[in-house]
């Protein structure tokens, strides 16, 4: 089931490029590491939970791309656009050949049911 969002019809037109344009770079930043790379997290300082993914990662011996954005007292509006447009509202966002797997607890469970091998195993035979 998706998720309600606003129709557009109940926005005035008036606001409706400001809305569009609200977290467009840090968007198009995560979405283009997403198409290039098979795994990515999405992080920030001072998080545990990214660092769990990473660590979980790192002993797989797998390849990642980790993309950083501040802190708890730093950069939270633009992490927010990204919040909004994944619907996923904590840190890290894990992605697997472009698919938002979830966070760190998602991705151990992936990776324990050999899900995630097979994820990867997508689309390289």
């Amino acid at each position: 089931m998706p998720r309600p969002l606003l129709d557009q019809a109940l926005v005035h037109p008036a606001i409706r490029d400001k809305i569009a344009a609200w977290g467009v770079e840090i968007v198009k930043e995560v979405q283009h590491a997403v198409d290039a790379k098979a795994i990515v997290v999405v992080g920030m300082k001072m998080n545990p939970a990214p660092k769990k993914a990473r660590k979980l990662l790192d002993a797989a011996g797998l390849e990642y791309t980790y993309l950083e954005y501040g802190s708890y007292f730093s950069a939270w509006r633009r992490r927010l656009a990204l919040k909004l447009w994944t619907g996923w509202q904590t840190f890290p966002m894990v992605f697997v050949k472009g698919v938002l797997v979830g966070g760190a607890s998602d991705l151990k469970e992936l990776m324990s049911s050999g899900k995630l091998q097979e994820m990867l195993k997508q689309d390289s035979e």
